[in-house]
């Protein structure tokens, strides 16, 4: 049978059975599809619906499908797949599995468009940031794992200056891990040491993108510290930084070394 004849656009709740596998199984081909309308505004919206619907075993079966799209040789469908998987993990369901599988593509994706022409939104760098922070909300997960991700997805050498706000993204990410209550001060600033050593290797000449999107990371975060971070749906009052005074030092001694003129320690030291 033809796929778009097996498509569904209601509720999965009004399938079972063979219909309901057989949606799901056009739900991921669909989430793979180079075309930005059937991915992105058909897909991933009908995606976001039906996951708190699915029983266990099926989220378990589409988070299975979404890991094996990292190997995909079509971006859109690697770049979509962490935007499933941040959806799976709100509903409650985390697998080991896919956390290897995704950590294994995060660092090393080399296209990181934002906005194609042809494929629409590609966003691979920021949609990884969203199944971070969904993550970060995750109360069993260790938040050092997620601290590492981010870094090394910022260091990884690139020819892409980040331009659809990406680093906004990973910035956001970074906040909502730094938000959890049960974060140790030392936990909140060291890995912040690994991004410092990148910086002083910099040499006299044009800035790295690698850099320049390291930077830019880094200041957005620096205003999430200093003012807090709203929830996803925006609505309540701001989370605040478990340790904000240590970030926001941390951060600013870190952006020192590549922001002359800026002070390595804060304004209040300095008066």
């Amino acid at each position: 049978m033809d796929d778009t004849l097996r498509r569904h656009d209601g509720d999965i709740g009004e399938l079972s059975g063979a219909a309901r596998t057989a949606a799901l199984e056009v739900l991921v081909a669909d989430l793979g599809s180079p075309d930005p309308v059937v991915r992105d505004e058909g897909a991933y919206g009908t995606a976001v619906r039906w996951i708190p619907g699915l029983d266990a075993a099926e989220r378990g079966w589409l988070g299975d499908r979404m890991a094996g799209l990292f190997d995909d040789p079509g971006v859109q469908a690697r770049a979509f797949a962490p935007l499933v998987l941040a959806r799976i993990v709100d509903a409650g369901d985390w697998r080991q599995e896919w956390w290897e599988a995704f950590a294994g593509w995060y660092p090393g994706e080399t296209d990181l468009r934002g906005y194609d022409p042809v494929l629409g939104w590609v966003h691979a760098a920021a949609h990884g940031a969203d199944l971070l922070g969904a993550l970060a909300r995750r109360p069993q997960q260790e938040p050092a794992p997620l601290f590492e991700l981010a870094v090394a997805r910022l260091l990884a050498g690139t020819e892409q200056v980040f331009d659809a706000q990406e680093d906004d993204r990973i910035a956001r990410a970074l906040a909502r891990i730094l938000c959890r209550p049960g974060l140790s001060a030392g936990e909140s600033v060291g890995w912040l040491e690994t991004v410092a050593a990148a910086f002083r290797t910099g040499e006299p000449g044009p800035v790295p993108p690698w850099a320049s999107n390291t930077m830019r990371t880094l200041r957005t975060l620096y205003l999430l510290a200093d003012r807090g971070l709203l929830t996803p749906t925006g609505d309540g009052p701001p989370s605040a930084v478990t340790h904000r005074e240590a970030v926001l030092d941390a951060l600013a001694a870190t952006l020192a070394i590549v922001t002359p003129g800026l002070p390595s320690l804060s304004g209040r030291d300095q008066l």
